[in-house]
Formats: structure tokens, C-alpha cells, sequence
């Protein structure tokens, strides 16, 4: 964002709101639908030419607007408090609610998940609906340029300039043109300023900083930002053994020293992925090792050490051949054979030392892996960290430096796990901020 930096382009003259939302996301068009409720003029900017577009890529396409168990629990940040108010006074029902109401089908998976039955352009169409029926004006292709606090000003705390954002068409024609002159840009003014830009997931939807920028420019702190729900890499040997048997997943627990999760895992051509890693990766540093439980229904050291007993001249492939159905994809103990047991793969139970038995059962049980990174925003389905939330108030986002300027969804340091959670707190914030403004 530009300070003032375009101030010799023309300014068309200044439009008046009671409040301007930056961002026709999720939790922008919430607070949006639920200011206008009050009566409020409310005015949503977003410099995308279309609005919600992680909504209509979330899930699949299909939405996966919230959850039916939502705990405090399932949200991450420095201040883990903070997200409880909202989440109390906007419960989950309350969204589904509104869904039902609009005759939106939908349907549960696991772990309470609920997801469109159709496409999650339903769910962004109720959110624009209900904008309309209160008035809401949603203007796209609007670059903030600037936002400036204005002091003794009786009607406005805020002035915005904006420029229109050109296609890529309109920029090629500009160029072909030789036009070097400045686009007009166009200012508003308003009471109460909601920044709700999103984090910085997924750039190829339109992420910017913006938010940000505007958090620090108002003197907020930023907790360090970094993309989460995202798939791990790997490089080396193991970066190769996980290519080689892309398209595998199974049931595991992936764990680490703070938290554990039994969900699938999906070996990828780039690395680890599926709900386990995605949820893991909330919890995850550079440099951390994890561990994943390939068969977390079985003690694999005592089913080695018994069937050594019972049948001493299994081999070891033999004893997990029972389990390549149910649990070990064939390929995958191929893998894993040549991987950690290579040396004694021909050899009899009987002939191999109890130690050995043991540290093989104890790695299958909690095999150790360092990733090397993650994919990053590129495909992160949220941002870790963001704005601050010990300055900014619980029960109204309203900041704790700047009267009427207010932060809500994922621009703050709240991230939610996957299943739902990030949508609850995008709407459950909106509200509350929605109420206020």
C-alpha cells in the first residue's frame, strides 16, 4: 500500500459511510451483512474482481462452512483466550441456521465437518443476498491505495483512496497505448474502518499484505507470520522414497511433541500431505522432527517378538502381509522394507536379535521425519500469526490504539484447525464486529 504516493492523480470527490470493510471475504461479508442488519451504510472494498473467492475454492468446491463442535481448543495463537467471546456469542447452529434458511443442502463428514451438498457458490451467493437486502454496497477491482484518520471530523475517522484495479486485458491495452497517466483514483470517508483482508494463503487468489501493512501502520504489533494447513516436503532419501509412492494414503498418527492427530495421511510427488499433516503443520517449526504411526491399532514390537515365538521362521514381510489390506498398502511396505530392513528382509524371525525386532516395531510405531519445509501460501489453506490480539478487543475487534478501526478474521494471529474452524471464526468475528460498527 502506497502513502499518498499517487496524491497527483484525480481524486473523484469523497463518498461517506457510516462503515467500509476492506475485503469481500468471508468475515468482511459477514460483518458487512450484519452492520447493514443495524441500518448502518456499509461499503465493502476488495481489490479481487471477484468476491469470496477462497470460499468457492474451499473444500473441494464445496464449502466447508463449519463444524458442529466448536471449542476454543481448536484455534491456535499467542493469546488463546481471546477467540472464546466471539465463538460463545456466534455458535456454530447460528451459521447453519442461516443456511437452512436459505434452503442451502448440506451434509456432515467426519469429525463434524458440514459441507455443501452442491457447490460453495451457494454459500457465497446467501452472503452476497443478504447484503443486498440491507443495502450493503460491494465495489471490486478497488486497489486501497491509502486510509489516513482524520481528527475533528464529526461524521469520519477515516479517509481511503483507491484506484481501479485493471485486468490483465486493460493493462496490455494501456501498455500498447504508450497511457502513462495515472488512473483517478476515487476517496471515501467513514466512521468506522473493519480491515478483514485476509492472510497471505494461496496468492494466486488475490493475498496481499495490505492487512498488514495497515496493522502496523496504526502503530500494531504483528505476530510472525507463516503458512499452515499446508503440506510438508522433503528432500534427500526420504524426499525420494515419499515421491515413489505418491497416490498412498492411509489412517495414522502424526504427532509431535505438542499435539497428536489420528487422520489419514497422503503420500504426494512433493511430499506429505492429507488432514494429518495439514492439521500437524498448525503446530510445526523449521528445523522440527514428526512422527508418524503407520499402524497406531497395533504394538508392532510385540507382534514381532510374538510371532517370533509362535512362528520363527516368518519372515518379516510375512507377519505384515496380514496387514496389507487393512491398514499396509503393498507398495508402501515394499518401500519400507527396502527403506529401514533391507539388510534382513530374507532373514528368519529366529535369527534376528530382539533389539532389532524392537527398534523396527518402535519406527513403524513412530516413524521419525524431519521435513525439510512446507509447500507455503502457495497452497497453505490459512496463515499462522497475523495482528496482535492482546491490542485489539475480544468482544468487539475494535483496536485498542485506534478508535473505529477494527480487525477480523484471519488477518488476526487466530488460526483455526481443519474441519471448519477457520470459517466459524470468520463469521463468528464478523459478527461481533458487526454489532459494534
Amino acid at each position: 500500500m502506497s502513502q499518498m504516493q499517487n496524491q497527483a492523480a484525480p481524486v473523484k470527490s469523497n463518498s461517506q459511510y457510516d462503515v467500509i470493510i476492506i475485503g469481500a471475504g468471508a468475515s468482511g461479508l459477514y460483518c458487512a451483512l450484519t452492520a447493514g442488519r443495524r441500518g448502518r451504510r456499509v461499503l465493502v472494498l476488495d481489490h479481487a474482481n471477484k468476491a469470496g473467492k477462497k470460499i468457492l475454492m474451499s473444500g473441494g468446491g464445496r464449502c466447508n462452512f463449519t463444524n458442529y463442535f466448536v471449542e476454543p481448543e481448536h484455534f491456535i495463537g499467542a493469546n488463546q483466550h481471546f477467540c472464546k467471546s466471539a465463538l460463545s456469542r456466534y455458535p456454530s447452529w447460528e451459521f447453519i441456521g442461516m443456511v437452512e434458511a436459505h434452503k442451502i443442502a448440506y451434509h456432515e463428514r467426519e469429525h463434524g465437518q458440514l459441507f455443501c451438498d452442491d457447490s460453495a457458490q451457494d454459500i457465497l451467493t446467501m452472503l452476497l443476498d443478504e447484503c443486498s437486502a440491507v443495502g450493503v454496497q460491494v465495489k471490486l477491482n478497488a486497489q486501497v491505495e491509502s486510509v489516513q484518520a482524520i481528527e475533528n471530523d464529526k461524521n469520519a475517522r477515516f479517509e481511503l483512496l483507491t484506484t481501479k484495479q485493471l485486468s490483465k486485458k486493460e493493462k496490455q491495452e494501456r501498455k500498447e497505448s504508450g497511457n502513462q497517466t495515472k488512473l483517478p483514483q476515487t476517496g471515501y470517508r467513514c466512521e468506522s474502518l473493519v480491515v478483514a483482508t485476509g492472510g497471505l494463503s494461496i496468492p494466486t487468489m488475490g493475498a496481499s499484505g495490505l492487512g498488514y501493512e495497515l496493522a502496523q501502520q496504526f502503530e500494531h504489533t504483528l505476530v510472525a507470520t507463516d503458512a499452515s494447513l499446508v503440506p510438508f516436503t522433503f528432500t534427500d532419501k526420504t524426499g525420494e522414497l515419499i515421491r515413489a509412492l505418491a497416490g498412498i494414503s492411509l489412517p495414522v498418527i502424526a504427532s509431535n511433541e505438542r499435539i497428536s492427530f489420528k487422520l489419514p495421511v497422503l503420500f504426494t510427488h512433493r511430499g506429505l500431505s492429507g488432514p494429518a499433516m495439514l492439521q500437524l503443520s498448525n503446530y510445526w517449526q523449521i528445523g522440527e522432527t514428526i512422527s508418524i504411526n503407520l499402524l497406531p491399532n497395533i504394538d508392532m514390537t510385540m507382534l514381532f517378538l510374538a510371532h517370533k515365538k509362535s512362528h520363527p521362521r516368518q519372515l518379516i514381510r510375512t507377519v505384515l502381509a496380514d496387514y496389507t489390506d487393512s491398514a499396509l498398502p503393498k507398495k508402501l511396505l515394499a518401500a519400507l522394507q527396502t527403506h529401514l530392513w533391507d539388510d534382513i528382509k530374507d532373514t528368519e524371525l529366529a535369527n534376528i536379535k530382539d533389539e532389532r525386532l524392537t527398534e523396527l516395531g518402535t519406527t513403524l510405531n513412530g516413524w521419525q521425519l524431519k521435513p525439510s519445509g512446507t509447500e507455503g501460501y502457495r497452497t497453505a489453506e490459512v496463515t499462522r500469526g497475523g495482528v496482535k490480539t492482546n491490542e485489539v478487543s475480544s468482544k468487539t475487534m475494535q483496536s485498542s490504539f485506534q478508535d473505529g478501526l477494527y480487525f477480523i478474521g484471519e488477518v488476526l494471529d487466530v488460526t483455526g484447525w481443519l474441519g471448519g474452524y477457520n470459517f466459524q471464526w470468520a463469521w463468528a468475528s464478523g459478527f461481533v464486529c458487526g454489532e459494534v460498527v
